[in-house]
């Protein structure tokens, strides 16, 4: 009998305003917030976990900290992938051009503090070598944008990855499957040279890039693109989503009887589906979902605690 594994990504709302806030908020356990978060975690039972916003520190006390509580909510995740991000690492330029150093926007990666909003990866599964591509120069990507839009000073450490780039190989069984993490920069917030959302759109290509390089991948996190509505290059996102190592797992939630596919809910915006999971087509897929539950399910005031994200999970079989 095939395997079975369940993976779920999450853009968990847990990075603060500051280093070691996020670290005090779970250990203190009064946060609701991230009370809601852990609550929405321990429900998925993920065997695989890719977050977002999490706020990383050089001692991985914040991470830490996230994984006790989930044990405490009987919840083990014994293997971790907790990288430096590009998240808040001064870049030494004005990137945003507004005359001032230093802002969050002119890090490598849009952060106030290092670490500012990172990823990682939680498995109960072991987890081999990480690849760690965050450090590839956007100027390096073919047909990238990056050289008309910064100067050759700019060009010599600016990364395509906004947050970070990793290929992660897990073991399951005889089977070695690759996540290949997305957490790709929002394409808004700039101005008519649309700096990040070419951005985004180069690290969408550049993770397709990936996908032809591992065994078994699974692209899984956050485009930050919605394939028909909002700004930024969807055919970018097509490309991930029409490639042909990969199937769209199309996780959904009903609504009043219709299947959706939205994973945030943001003021202004509104609904949109900007989080995937894209799985090798060797792999089956027995199930998947987007947790967006009607107001009398007793996990409604969990989401809407935790913030406008849904976990976004599905159950894959493997060969």
């Amino acid at each position: 009998m095939a395997d079975a594994l369940r993976v779920a990504t999450f853009h968990t709302g847990l990075s603060r305003k500051g280093p070691g806030v996020m670290l005090r908020d779970l250990q203190r356990g009064k946060d609701p917030q991230s009370t809601a978060v852990v609550n929405l975690l321990a429900w998925t039972e993920a065997d695989v976990l890719v977050l977002l916003d999490i706020d990383w520190d050089l001692g991985g006390r914040g991470l830490d900290a996230l994984v006790q509580r989930l044990a405490e909510a009987g919840q083990e995740y014994p293997y971790r992938v907790n990288l430096r991000p590009n998240a808040g690492r001064p870049s030494g330029h004005d990137l945003d051009s507004n005359g001032h150093l230093g802002d969050a926007r002119d890090a490598l990666g849009y952060g106030r503090f290092m670490g500012d909003g990172g990823l990682a990866v939680l498995s109960k599964h072991p987890v081999g070598p990480a690849a760690d591509h965050s450090g590839v120069l956007w100027r390096d990507m073919p047909d990238g944008a990056a050289r008309d839009l910064y100067p050759p000073a700019i060009l010599d450490n600016l990364p395509v990855a906004t947050v970070a780039q990793w290929a992660v190989p897990i073991t399951v069984g005889n089977t070695t499957i690759t996540l290949i993490p997305l957490a790709a920069g929002p394409p808004v917030f700039d101005g008519p040279e649309d700096r990040n959302g070419l951005r985004n759109r180069d690290e969408l290509r550049f993770a397709a890039r990936l996908v032809d390089d591992v065994p078994h991948p699974i692209v899984i996190g956050r485009a930050n693109l919605d394939p028909d509505k909002g700004e930024g290059h969807p055919d970018a996102l097509r490309a991930l989503l029409d490639h042909g190592a990969l199937q769209d797992t199309r996780p959904e939630w009903q609504d009043r009887g219709q299947a959706r596919m939205d994973t945030v809910n943001w003021q202004g915006p509104g609904p949109m589906r900007v989080d995937y999971l894209l799985a090798d087509r060797g792999l089956g897929v027995r199930a998947s979902g987007v947790l967006w539950p009607s107001a009398d399910d007793t996990l409604f005031k969990s989401v809407e605690a935790a913030g406008p994200s849904r976990v976004v999970w599905a159950d894959l079989t493997l060969p």
